[in-house]
């Protein structure tokens, strides 16, 4: 009883919960990919213009164009636009759908019965993969409302990114200060050592590299979004360093800001950085 223990923190009860859904998630997303580029392979050969008129993304229109026309014959003279376009919430045009349709009549690609049963195949195993994605990025989506981390004040950082930082840092509040959180993270430079001279090499990335995955994505986005990090790496590149080793010093600055605001329950302030 004069132990002054300390109640558990929120993230303490639901960490290993979103570390499993975000490992399951990234797992299920690298399968995806997979078939994603079978799917893309299929149709260079059969269709190679409509990968480029969906601006080489696939998408949901696209997945449902797929599943109900296989090949440029059936896509030339499809007639069903009205459900194209509630599907794409308005975004597909009718001047789309008539531009599709003159694709696939001029279309330069050969299609057989092989060619169409594998974009059959490859659209339903990707249409599979992303049922069993969605729920559970809305039970992350759950979890991280009930956290309400204050780095998704961030601008540019996903709540996927979030979500991995949090799951793999466990309790940001456990860290001393951010030189700890960088090691963590195997973000800090390697120390070299000869004779009487020392001096820092690469970083040693040690710990979990889904967690540096997720830094350096971050890091990339808000160089979008923030003009002071990005005159961060301005300034990193002005003195020589290739863009990577600038990108770490990005993400060092990011670790800090994320350490602070996470450990002083705070809003990110644009005002406050330095």
């Amino acid at each position: 009883m004069s132990i002054p223990y300390q109640p558990n923190s929120d993230l303490l009860y639901n960490i290993f919960t979103l570390k499993s859904l975000c490992r399951a998630r990234e797992n299920l997303i690298k399968e995806r990919s997979k078939f994603a580029v079978l799917l893309t392979n299929e149709l260079d050969k059969s269709f190679p213009e409509l990968k480029p008129f969906f601006n080489n993304m696939i998408s949901t229109t696209l997945l449902y164009i797929l599943e109900k026309y296989t090949n440029t014959n059936h896509i030339a003279t499809m007639k069903d636009y009205e459900s194209i376009r509630k599907l794409s919430c308005g975004k597909f045009t009718y001047a789309k759908f008539a531009q599709l349709k003159e694709l696939a009549k001029n279309s330069v690609g050969f299609h057989n019965e092989n060619t169409d049963l594998l974009i059959s195949t490859y659209v339903s195993i990707y249409n599979d993969f992303n049922n069993k994605i969605d729920p559970i990025e809305k039970q992350i989506s759950t979890i991280v409302k009930v956290l309400n981390p204050r780095m998704l004040t961030i601008p540019g950082i996903g709540e996927t990114s979030v979500v991995t930082i949090l799951s793999e840092y466990r309790d940001i509040k456990n860290f001393s200060n951010p030189n700890k959180m960088l090691a963590f993270a195997g973000l800090d430079p390697s120390i070299n050592q000869s004779g009487t001279l020392e001096y820092n090499g690469k970083m040693v990335k040690h710990g979990s590299g889904h967690l540096r995955y997720a830094i350096m994505n971050s890091a990339m986005a808000i160089l979008r979004f923030s003009p002071e990090f990005y005159d961060y790496y301005l300034k990193k590149r002005s003195e020589g360093k290739c863009h990577r080793v600038a990108l770490s010093h990005v993400c060092k600055k990011l670790i800090r800001v994320i350490y602070s605001l996470e450990k002083n329950d705070i809003d990110f302030d644009l005002s406050l950085l330095k």
